[in-house]
């Protein structure tokens, strides 16, 4: 049962971030993207930063690890191509990301 919880927890969480990351999004893309859109640039955010040891790195003296967002949108736009799951234009992506980041940031608080 616990795994289950683990689960709900992760869904209720990634809901939570596509929310916030929808009220970041500026006015014109707003309704650009399905939630299963959402859910699998999420699932691939993770992804990266999984397989590019940006999980592994060692923060700096405040705390932070350096995250180029600009290899995260490419890694995105790159992968959705390859699943046939469209093609999505660099800076569409990167206010996904930033809005990924600002919603883990917000955590923090």
């Amino acid at each position: 049962m616990k795994q289950n919880d683990d689960f709900m927890l992760e869904d209720l969480d990634d809901e939570k971030t596509i929310e916030f990351i929808k009220n970041y999004l500026p006015q014109e893309l707003k309704g650009k993207f399905s939630d299963d859109e959402f859910y699998y640039f999420l699932d691939l955010i993770d992804e990266y930063y999984t397989q590019s040891g940006v999980l592994d790195a060692k923060p700096d003296a405040d705390g932070y690890v350096d995250i180029d967002l600009d290899k995260v949108v490419d890694y995105i736009v790159k992968e959705a191509r390859k699943d046939e799951m469209g093609d999505y234009s660099p800076e569409d992506i990167l206010f996904i990301v930033q809005g990924e980041m600002e919603y883990a940031d917000s955590l923090d608080e």
